[in-house]
C-alpha cells in the first residue's frame, strides 16, 4: 500500500515541495523561488503560469528525491497563499489577468467606499472579516471590471475565480474540477461564517457573480485525481487547507485556547476558539481554522502582512546582507542604546490597525546607526507586532494559552526567536518540523487517505525542537514597546 504523502505549498515568495513518510516525517524537499511583480505603487502580481510550473517542477523534484513515484504516493496536498486572486478562462484553463496577490492595495478606494456607506457591519457579522483591500472579493471585482468583456464572459458561465488552490486544482484534474475548501473560502469576504456556504447578500455586495465561484468543501475531502502526465501517474487529491491553517494543523493547535504564529513573507497568529465563531471587537478576523468530518473549527487570527518581507527587503533593496541569515548574526551585535524602530507597512498595517494607506517608516536613526541596528530594528518589528496581536486576542477571549509556537522561516533564527520570547513576555516553542505548513496540508490529505491518524492521535507526535524562556528585564521590555507604540502612532495614517 502506498504510504507516502506529497504536499504542495505555494507560497508568495516560493513555491515548495515535500514528501512526508508514513509517520509524517519528510523525508524529500524542494522549493523555487517566485517572482514578484510590482507594476504601480501598492500594487504587488504574480504570473500564474510561473505558479503553475513552479508546482509542478517542484512536486516531481521532491518526488525524484525521494526515490518514488506516482504510485507511491498514497495522497496529494495543497496549501497556499490564501488571498491572492486568480480569474481562468474554463474552456483553456489560461488567467485573462495576473494574479493579485493578498499584499496588494489596489482596491483600498473601494473598501473606503463600502466602509463610507456603511458597510462593514455587516460584512463582519457574516464573514468574520474587515472591510480591506486584503481580501479577495474586490480583487476578482477589479479583475472583472477592467478586463474588456469579463464580466459578460462571467455571467456567460466562460470564467472561473479562485485562490491559488482553486487554480491549482483545476490545472492538476484537467480542469475537471473547480473547488476549493473552507479556509480559503473564508478568506474571500463572499463567505457565510456561520452557514458555511458562499452568502448571496455579500456576493450582491462585492458584485461577483455567482457562476465563477468555486464549490466548497472540507479541508479533507476526495478532490480529485491529477492528470497521468504531469507526475508519472494519477495521484489522488485528498486534503486542502490555506496556508496559516494549515500551519495551525501542523502544529497541532487542535484544543481551544493553543495559539502558533508562523514567520513567512508576512505573520499570522491564530487562536484556536473551539466550535463557536464569536466576533473580534479589537480588530481581529474570526476565520475557519479546519472543516473536518462536516465539522467547523473556528480561530481569532491577526494578520502581519510584513514579517520576513522586511529582511528580504534589507537584502534585495538595500543590499545591506547577503543572506537572510546575516540578519540575526548583525542583530545581536547591535548597539543596545540605540533604539532604532522600523514600522514596516510597506502595503499598510495589518491587524489590529487595518491602515491600508499608510507607508513604512524608520525611526531612531543617528550618525552612529548602521548595518546592525538596521537588522535588529527588522526582526524586533515582528516581535512588537506579534505582541499586539497577542493583546488584541486576550482582550477578546478568555483562556488563550500561556505559550506560543512558532515556525515559519523566520522561526529558524535564534536570535529573532529570543526576541520574539523576550518582547510577547512568553514562552516560545519551536518545532521539529519546521515547515509546518505544508505538515498542514500532508496531515489532511493522509489523513483522507487513511494514512495518518485521527487529529488527538497525531497531536501526539508533535514535539518542540527548542523553547525559548523569555530573558529581558521588564523595565527594557516596557521601554522597548512604548517606543513602538510611538513609532507606530507616528505612522498611521489617520
Amino acid at each position: 500500500m502506498a504510504t507516502h504523502v506529497l504536499a504542495i505549498d505555494q507560497g508568495t515568495t516560493s513555491t515548495r515541495a515535500i514528501v512526508f513518510d508514513e509517520a509524517a516525517k519528510p523525508i524529500a524537499f524542494s522549493q523555487q523561488e517566485l517572482t514578484q511583480s510590482y507594476p504601480q505603487p501598492g500594487w504587488v502580481e504574480h504570473d500564474p503560469e510561473e505558479i503553475w510550473l513552479t508546482s509542478i517542477a517542484t512536486a516531481r523534484e521532491a518526488m525524484a528525491k525521494a526515490g518514488i513515484e506516482a504510485r507511491d504516493v498514497a495522497a496529494l496536498g495543497i496549501t497556499n497563499q490564501r488571498e491572492t486572486a486568480l480569474v481562468w478562462d474554463r474552456s483553456t484553463g489560461k488567467p485573462i489577468h495576473p494574479a493579485i496577490v493578498w499584499q496588494d492595495r489596489r482596491t483600498a478606494g473601494i473598501c473606503q467606499e463600502l466602509k463610507a456607506q456603511g458597510a462593514e457591519p455587516k460584512v463582519t457579522a457574516l464573514s468574520g472579516l474587515l472591510v480591506d483591500p486584503y481580501f479577495s472579493a474586490t480583487k476578482a471585482a477589479w479583475i472583472l471590471d477592467h478586463v474588456p468583456g469579463a464580466r459578460d464572459r462571467a455571467r456567460a458561465g466562460e470564467l472561473a475565480f479562485g485562490t491559488v488552490d482553486s487554480f491549482l486544482l483545476w490545472r492538476l484534474t484537467g480542469g475537471k474540477v473547480h473547488a476549493t475548501e473552507a479556509t480559503n473560502a473564508c478568506r474571500t469576504l463572499l463567505f457565510d461564517l456561520d452557514n458555511g456556504c458562499w452568502s448571496e447578500e455579500l456576493r450582491r455586495l462585492f458584485d461577483v457573480p455567482e457562476s465563477i465561484l468555486p464549490e466548497v468543501h472540507d479541508c479533507a475531502h476526495d478532490f480529485g485525481w491529477s492528470e497521468p502526465e504531469l507526475l508519472g501517474g494519477a495521484i489522488r487529491i485528498a486534503g486542502i487547507a490555506g496556508d496559516q491553517q494549515a500551519a495551525t494543523i501542523g502544529q497541532a493547535c487542535f484544543e481551544p485556547g493553543m495559539v502558533k504564529a508562523t514567520y513567512g513573507t508576512g505573520c499570522f497568529a491564530l487562536l484556536n476558539i473551539g466550535l463557536e465563531p464569536i466576533r473580534s471587537t479589537n480588530r481581529l478576523l474570526t476565520t475557519v481554522a479546519y472543516q473536518i468530518a462536516g465539522r467547523r473549527t473556528y480561530a481569532l487570527e491577526g494578520s502581519i502582512f510584513v514579517a520576513g518581507a522586511v529582511v528580504q527587503w534589507l537584502r534585495d533593496r538595500l543590499g545591506i546582507i547577503a543572506t537572510a541569515a546575516e540578519s540575526g548574526v548583525l542583530a545581536a551585535t547591535a548597539d543596545p542604546d540605540q533604539d532604532v524602530y522600523i514600522v514596516p507597512a510597506f502595503t499598510g498595517l495589518g491587524a489590529p490597525h487595518w491602515d491600508p494607506d499608510c507607508r513604512a517608516a524608520v525611526f531612531g536613526l543617528t550618525l552612529g546607526s548602521g548595518r546592525n541596528e538596521l537588522a535588529r530594528a527588522a526582526l524586533e518589528a515582528v516581535s512588537y507586532q506579534t505582541n499586539d496581536l497577542l493583546a488584541a486576542m486576550r482582550a477578546d477571549w478568555q483562556g488563550a494559552s500561556e505559550l506560543l509556537r512558532a515556525d515559519g522561516g523566520l522561526s529558524a533564527s535564534d536570535w529573532a526567536m529570543q526576541r520574539l520570547a523576550d518582547i510577547v513576555g512568553l514562552p516560545v516553542d519551536r518545532p521539529q518540523v519546521i515547515e509546518t505548513t505544508a505538515l498542514g496540508a500532508a496531515y489532511l490529505a493522509g489523513l483522507q487517505a487513511g494514512v495518518y491518524p485521527a487529529p488527538q492521535e497525531f497531536a501526539k507526535r508533535w514535539a518542540a525542537e527548542r523553547r525559548f524562556e523569555p530573558a529581558m528585564d521588564d523595565s527594557v521590555r516596557a521601554r522597548k514597546l512604548a517606543g513602538w507604540r510611538d513609532a507606530v502612532g507616528r505612522t498611521l495614517s489617520k
